[in-house]
């Protein structure tokens, strides 16, 4: 029973601190950006900064009017873009209500 025990705590602990898995939907920027536009019609609809560690991300929307379709990345500072989302019947709502500036 003891031994069970030990090695369940020793498979979950390491389980439990192990470095995350690469994702698998990375390409260099330039390669997914042709490849959205050229076989999806896509253009670049909006992007924020997304602040993490170590380093802060592009969160990047690409839409296309005609299709429907919408695709989100991640566009990281070394020139990667990760496939986060994509589905189809995108729509827009309008700018968002941005709060007032406290400067003025």
């Amino acid at each position: 029973m003891f031994k069970r025990l030990i090695t369940s705590a020793l498979v979950f602990g390491m389980a439990a601190i192990a470095p995350p898995v690469a994702a698998q939907n990375c390409a260099p920027r330039d390669v997914v950006v042709e490849r959205l536009s050229k076989s999806f019609g896509e253009r670049l609809s909006s992007a924020g900064l997304q602040p993490m560690r170590p380093v802060s991300v592009i969160v990047e929307i690409w839409s296309s009017a005609e299709t429907g379709s919408f695709t989100v990345l991640f566009s990281h500072p070394n020139g990667m873009s990760c496939l986060i989302a994509s589905g189809q019947d995108y729509f827009t709502i309008g700018e968002p209500d941005l709060p007032p500036d406290p400067a003025s």
